[in-house]
């Protein structure tokens, strides 16, 4: 019984690796390019 569930666990996180590794070489998984502006104050005393 407890094999069982060792092996069905095993093979769940398999095939999440797998899912996971599938996704990253498939999906898009770069940031949107945009302009980014950004005011910086300077505290000179």
């Amino acid at each position: 019984m407890v094999g069982r569930l060792i092996k069905f666990l095993l093979g769940l996180a398999v095939l999440g690796a797998i899912g996971l590794a599938a996704f990253a070489y498939v999906g898009d998984l770069a940031p949107e390019p945009r302009d980014e502006t950004l005011t910086v104050i300077l505290d000179a005393n």
